[in-house]
């Protein structure tokens, strides 16, 4: 299996998307990009054993809630429930870096997690 079947398979496994659809935007301008995001991260890092997929993905959810990149982090919050997380792990590890990224960057990933949420139906009623 080539680097990219691999992450591939790794990628739609957690995405419940194509990789096509995922990278659609890029594909007129930098068709490179996901073949790269494709092969590395997904291919060479989420597929060692040492560390299984629920943590990897609350990782990535700390980052990119560190970080505020809200559409990947949307993603990746998906991608945390698609892995077994909890919608109460993903938002006590997004809460967890208020203290690293600051309030804003928290309140934002809180946010960003209360539209999947509710995207998937997982909000109780009042919240």
């Amino acid at each position: 299996m080539s680097r990219y079947e691999k992450g591939k398979e790794v990628l739609e496994g957690i995405q419940d998307r194509s990789v096509e659809e995922i990278f659609k935007d890029l594909d007129d301008i930098a068709p490179d990009l996901s073949r790269f995001v494709v092969e590395f991260p997904y291919s060479e890092i989420y597929t060692r054993k040492e560390v299984d997929l629920k943590t990897r993905e609350l990782c990535t959810v700390a980052a990119l809630t560190v970080l505020g990149t809200v559409p990947q982090l949307k993603d990746h919050i998906n991608a945390a429930l698609n892995v077994g997380n909890s919608p109460v792990e993903v938002v006590e590890i997004i809460m967890q870096m208020c203290a690293y990224a600051g309030f804003p960057k928290a309140i934002n990933g809180v946010v960003a997690a209360k539209e999947v949420f509710d995207e998937r139906g997982l909000l109780q009623s009042g919240d």
